[in-house]
């Protein structure tokens, strides 16, 4: 693969809970020249991500209910509005996991349509946070997911015990066809990885390690 095609397949991410405002910019820079498809960040960084990106294509993603899943969908909601309000253009929004290995499938309904609902017009990940659930789990997320309309099924949040895997890969794209996107996100580091999850169905790659895997392409 081309860099350049590399590069609109990755979601340039600094998702640590120390990032400062000076690391933001330096992402927001890269991104810019290397081309990435966005930036994925905290909500906190949102409006100056977007108003240094501003005479770029780069585009501005973040995280809702970051990274555990477990705030009230009525504060999901609210995060989620005012993440677009200051420019977000896409949402990473991790699902109620608890609720879901319940078998609370009305609360995760909620849980997921009312963010959607709430924001049309943006693009919706749903992070199902493979590495907690068994696979029949998998598939009802995944199709909870789709009624609802989100447009990505992403993987992981980076912050379990495990992240993106290519047989989880290929299970959700057994499901979603050409229905979804799927974003392989969490310990994606090389580009033989990368490479992987695209061959079992990833159409975007959510990564803190987006400048050295370009650096392997010649």
């Amino acid at each position: 693969m081309k860099k350049k095609d590399t590069a609109k397949l990755i979601d340039h991410s600094l998702l640590k809970p120390d990032a400062t405002h000076a690391e933001i910019k330096r992402l927001c820079k890269e991104a810019m020249q290397f081309g990435f498809y966005s930036v994925c960040i905290h909500p906190c960084f949102v409006k100056p991500a977007k108003e240094f990106l501003r005479a770029s294509d780069v585009r501005v993603s973040t995280v809702i209910g970051f990274p555990l899943g477990t705030t009230l969908t009525e504060v999901k909601v609210y995060e989620a509005i005012n993440a677009s309000l200051l420019g977000a253009d896409e949402l990473d929004i991790v699902i109620n996991i608890g609720a879901l290995k319940s078998g609370d499938l009305e609360t995760v309904r909620k849980d997921i349509s009312d963010v959607i609902e709430a924001t049309k017009g943006l693009i919706h990940k749903a992070i199902i946070e493979t590495c907690y659930l068994e696979d029949d789990e998998k598939k009802k997320i995944v199709e909870i997911c789709l009624e609802a309309g989100y447009e990505f099924i992403k993987t992981s949040t980076g912050f379990g015990p495990r992240g993106a895997s290519v047989k989880d890969v290929r299970l959700i794209k057994g499901i979603v066809g050409n229905a979804a996107g799927i974003k392989a996100a969490g310990g994606i580091r090389t580009l033989k990885q990368v490479l992987n999850m695209l061959r079992a169905g990833a159409t975007r790659i959510g990564t803190s390690a987006g400048v050295s895997i370009l650096k392997e392409i010649q």
